[in-house]
């Protein structure tokens, strides 16, 4: 398949035309001319997943995020400069779907909300113009059956890679209704509140935005939710491309966060001091 046909098709999925006015999804590097025989889809555009594609011989890299969301010269040797270097060198292209793909809730984005069963599906920021009701940024609905916290977030460490969250806000005795943003997406937790959610799943929470919580804000991390949309996103198009004789390969990211346990001093009643 020709790279500009693939690209095409990427595109379908994450239309362009769709992303944040902040946003650079789109080519970062275009690369060479031709047919392309290998598709690598990854979270991050590191040079070690650039390095780990190029290793298969990849013809176009996708990724989720940007390479950069400010455009800049590569005047210092840093990753921006070797993921350049190595895109360059090897004439592979490198393809970001971000807001493009996140606000697709019937893809890849919306995987949560499917292995939950979610019913009355609906964007928590619906995209104005949308083709579609579930078109817009983040998402809430109800669980099929009310579960009890402790159930729900057991459930919730099951489709997750990671088996433990940062809490805020007061907890809810039984959850019937679920809103989540991935990745950065605290600023939509009054909303989800207001649309009913007893639980808002989403990363990157900060301090006031803890304080100001009206429900439970659940802070999973940037990285979890977003890097098993792009696994859903690998297996849809090796299925949709494997007649057409491309195969896709997903390249797991690195989470940059661990958690260290420390004993806790006995005057801090949150346990968290290390």
């Amino acid at each position: 398949m020709e790279r500009e046909k693939l690209v095409e098709l990427i595109e379908t999925a994450a239309p362009p035309r769709c992303q944040a006015e902040w946003d650079l999804s789109g080519v970062q590097v275009a690369g060479d001319s031709g047919p392309a025989t290998r598709l690598a889809v990854t979270l991050d555009p590191t040079p070690e997943a650039i390095r780990q594609a190029l290793s298969w011989q990849a013809d176009l890299i996708l990724a989720h995020h940007p390479l950069t969301l400010t455009p800049r010269l590569p005047s210092r040797r840093d990753d921006y400069h070797e993921a350049l270097r190595l895109t360059l060198g090897a004439g592979v292209t490198l393809y970001a779907a971000h807001t493009s793909l996140d606000c697709q809730l019937a893809g890849p984005a919306g995987w949560l909300a499917r292995a939950f069963g979610l019913a009355g599906l609906s964007p928590l920021a619906p995209l104005p113009g949308a083709e579609g009701p579930l078109v817009g940024f983040g998402f809430v609905g109800d669980l099929p059956a009310p579960l009890p916290l402790p159930e729900f977030l057991a459930l919730l460490a099951g489709h997750l890679p990671r088996a433990f969250f940062t809490a805020a806000g007061p907890e809810p005795k039984t959850v019937r209704r679920l809103a989540c943003l991935p990745g950065s997406g605290a600023d939509l937790a009054a909303r989800a509140f207001a649309l009913g959610a007893d639980v808002f799943v989403t990363g990157d929470v900060k301090y006031h935005q803890a304080q100001a919580a009206a429900g439970l804000i659940l802070d999973v991390g940037h990285f979890v939710i977003e890097e098993e949309m792009m696994r859903h996103f690998a297996a849809g198009l090796s299925e949709q491309l494997a007649p057409s004789g491309v195969s896709v390969r997903f390249f797991p990211g690195r989470e940059p966060f661990r958690l260290l346990a420390g004993e806790a001093s006995t005057s801090d009643p949150t346990g968290l001091r290390p």
